[in-house]
């Protein structure tokens, strides 16, 4: 059994939906010893996310951006936690919506992800830092 964890920061990234997954291989060529298996990866932040999804016609990460600004809108009067500006609360609410987590296999030596599918970073503030990763990946 294989076992391989690594921390990477992923460069600022303005608000949207982005797709990593090329990012994340790159730097996990350890991948590569791995025939059967599971490749999880962990955002260590309360106000980005990630999410699989369509990895091929950029307007549908367009139109994630788009539906969730309209799903979870900001300057709402019942908002409380606001010191960090009108984008935080909204940017912690669609985090916990899509996940701090992604895990999908590994068949021989690479992702078993579908043909349309990329892993998203979900940046949800307006003027963020860069971003911590956990990759943990494990299999014979």
């Amino acid at each position: 059994m294989i076992f391989v964890q690594k921390e990477m920061r992923l460069s600022p990234r303005k608000r949207g939906f982005h797709l990593i997954t090329d990012e994340l291989l790159n730097n996990f060529p350890e991948i590569k010893n791995i025939n059967v298996g599971q490749f999880q990866v962990f955002i260590k932040h309360t106000s980005a996310s990630l999410t699989i999804n369509e990895n091929a016609d950029y307007t549908v990460r367009l139109d994630f951006e788009s539906h969730f600004n309209k799903m979870v809108p900001e300057n709402e009067p019942h908002y409380k936690h606001t010191y960090e500006g009108p984008d935080d609360m909204p940017a912690h609410i669609k985090a916990s919506l899509l996940g701090a987590s992604v895990q999908i296999p590994i068949t021989n030596g690479t992702l078993n992800l579908g043909i349309w599918q990329g892993i998203y970073l979900c940046e949800h503030r307006d003027y963020a830092s860069s971003r911590s990763i956990v990759i943990t990946a494990f299999g014979n």
